[in-house]
């Protein structure tokens, strides 16, 4: 086929395809590789912040490098952690169906006893005079028992890491004997599966790797967040809260944070 009518088939302009066909056969490439002279001067610096942080995306990686006094951009960090291959995609949309199918299988059956799904949540409290506290609590859905609360001024990852540690040793105390012993082993498999659906909303902390981390590391449990703007779906542990601030914490002026700790000790009801 005649040149001029292969560049008129596929609407090429002949001027073009014979500049391309010139430099295929002095073998210089047609396009690039085009000189990256800010991902080579930054990208060992980029890569040993996220080598040594995985769960940090680029923005947190932009921070800490622009805190050592590195100025590069994030769009910078991103494409040098996209080449690199240590760029966190972005899975949102499947992430959604994981959780949805998660949900459905925590509430496919009611409870139909304690120690089967745990409702968990932060909230606060201001004092007159001792500033404002955030308690993390865990309630059970099935018995509406509260298994204690964690006070402190924050309430980040190692608040609700906190919270679960304490739930577990009251759960334990109260069973005499560890959560592990509640879960159903698969007979086929051999393996553990766990017995407790803890379920909390989307708030940072139960979003935190650490948070989930620690969950993975407790066999007896699995997590599970609600929708995203449904606090009904954790409503048993919305309406601790209400019970415990109306029946206790209301009543009375609160001016030191012991004596918020001390109010929250006595028996609320649900």
């Amino acid at each position: 086929m005649p040149t001029t009518r292969f560049c008129e088939l596929f609407g090429i302009p002949e001027r073009t395809y014979r500049r391309w066909q010139t430099r295929a056969v002095a073998g210089r490439l047609v396009k690039g590789p085009w000189p990256r002279p800010a991902r080579e001067c930054h990208r060992d610096v980029i890569v040993a912040l996220a080598t040594a942080h995985p769960a940090w995306g680029h923005r947190k990686i932009w921070a800490m490098a622009r805190h050592a006094r590195h100025a590069v951009t994030p769009s910078t960090v991103l494409r040098i952690l996209d080449d690199e291959g240590l760029l966190l995609k972005a899975n949102y949309q499947r992430e959604r169906r994981q959780l949805a199918q998660q949900r459905r299988a925590a509430f496919a059956g009611p409870p139909t006893g304690p120690n089967q799904v745990w409702q968990f949540d932060f909230s606060e409290y201001e004092t007159t005079k001792g500033g404002t506290w955030r308690v993390a609590g865990i309630a059970d859905y099935w018995s509406k028992y509260e298994f204690g609360w964690h006070w402190s001024p924050t309430a980040n990852q190692f608040d609700a890491v906190a919270a679960v540690e304490l739930a577990i040793a009251e759960a334990e105390r109260l069973l005499a004997h560890r959560l592990v012993d509640l879960c159903p082993v698969d007979q086929q498999t051999g393996q553990i599966k766990p017995a407790i659906t803890v379920v909390t909303d989307n708030g940072g902390p139960f979003k935190s790797f650490r948070f989930g981390a620690f969950i993975a590391g407790q066999p007896a449990l699995t997590h599970v967040r609600t929708r995203v703007k449904s606090p009904g779906q954790n409503g048993v542990r919305e309406r601790g809260f209400q019970s415990l601030k109306y029946e206790r914490l209301y009543r009375e002026p609160i001016d030191d944070p012991l004596d918020l700790v001390r109010e929250a000790a006595l028996p609320v009801r649900l």
